[in-house]
């Protein structure tokens, strides 16, 4: 959990970037590149959910604050605590429906669908083009958390929280980074969660060939620049909220980053797209593989045991 929020934190102040305009961005801020600490500025103030985006900055931080990223990380396990590990699609959608005052994309859809009354997974289809979107991926992990080095059991609980809104391979995003996330509790190496995560998807989807392309490009071109040009010339056009583009840019951060947790979420971060999404991710397989114990201080100390959301009722809560 720590490592997922300094990914996404370090992520929310260029999310939907280019890596040419992060760059230009470090570069502005005098800032060494790629990063080696949190964001010093933003272009413009705006608000981040409820709060401020100068929150999100190295010299604001003082706890965890409210991103999308890291309210379904808590809502999933108050799934859990309310309706049990065997929880079904319905019991997510009801439980959508008592929490989420809001929600975006495919959530979004889904959660109108819900309150007029649609069942899942009807909730999924209905009225929603962003259902192979990234909402479902960023859902991924509290199965992984709750089921270490079972991924298979972690992949299922995705498979039923994603189903109530999205489908193909926007479900597959969930589950692979689900089983990942579990299988990181057990084995150190980062490449080797990934695979395993593949074999909880089917293998000809849309998603198991990004992942292996993607691996094979790290592997030939042992040079992250042009990995990242590939893929952004491979996923040209596509919407920066998608699984498939935002899942590439994950696994070269993962891939480039060899087991070091800051070179690990800063690639990933630099690397653009849907940055608080993707750092996100990448900081919660390596936070797994190293446990709060072995994370930088310099990422996690600044959040004391503040986490803020905005789900109903859970607005402050205790890290611990």
């Amino acid at each position: 959990l720590l490592g997922r929020g300094a990914g996404c934190v370090f992520g929310i102040p260029v999310e939907g970037w280019s890596k040419e305009r992060i760059r230009e961005w470090a570069e502005k801020l005098k800032q060494p590149y790629p990063l080696a600490e949190y964001w010093k500025d933003v272009p413009s103030w705006r608000m981040h959910y409820s709060e401020p985006i100068e929150n999100f900055l190295r010299d604001n931080i003082d706890h965890l604050g409210p991103d999308d990223d890291l309210a379904y990380t808590v809502l999933g396990l108050i799934i859990l605590e309310e309706a049990g590990v065997d929880f079904s699609t319905e019991d997510v959608g009801k439980l959508w429906v008592k929490y989420l005052p809001m929600a975006c994309t495919a959530e979004h859809v889904a959660l109108e669908n819900l309150k007029r009354g649609l069942k899942p997974p009807r909730t999924a289809v209905k009225g929603n083009p962003f259902m192979e979107w990234i909402g479902a991926d960023i859902r991924s992990d509290p199965w992984g958390y709750v089921a270490p080095g079972l991924p298979e059991v972690a992949a299922d609980m995705a498979y039923r929280d994603a189903s109530v809104s999205h489908v193909m391979n926007g479900t597959y995003g969930e589950m692979f980074f689900s089983a990942a996330i579990a299988t990181a509790f057990v084995i150190s190496d980062p490449i080797r969660c990934l695979e395993i995560g593949l074999t909880e998807i089917p293998r000809k989807c849309r998603l198991a060939e990004t992942v292996k392309e993607t691996l094979r490009w790290c592997e030939k071109d042992r040079d992250w620049n042009t990995t990242l040009d590939r893929i952004y010339s491979k996923y040209a056009g596509m919407s920066g909220a998608h699984t498939l583009n935002n899942a590439a840019v994950t696994v070269a951060g993962i891939f480039y980053g060899n087991g070091d947790f800051e070179k690990t979420i800063s690639y990933t971060v630099m690397g653009g797209i849907d940055t608080d999404c993707t750092g996100a991710t990448a900081g919660s397989i390596m936070g797994a593989i190293l446990g709060a114990s072995r994370l930088p201080s310099k990422w996690i100390s600044p959040f004391g045991d503040r986490l803020t959301t905005y789900i109903r009722g859970n607005e402050e809560l205790s890290i611990r």
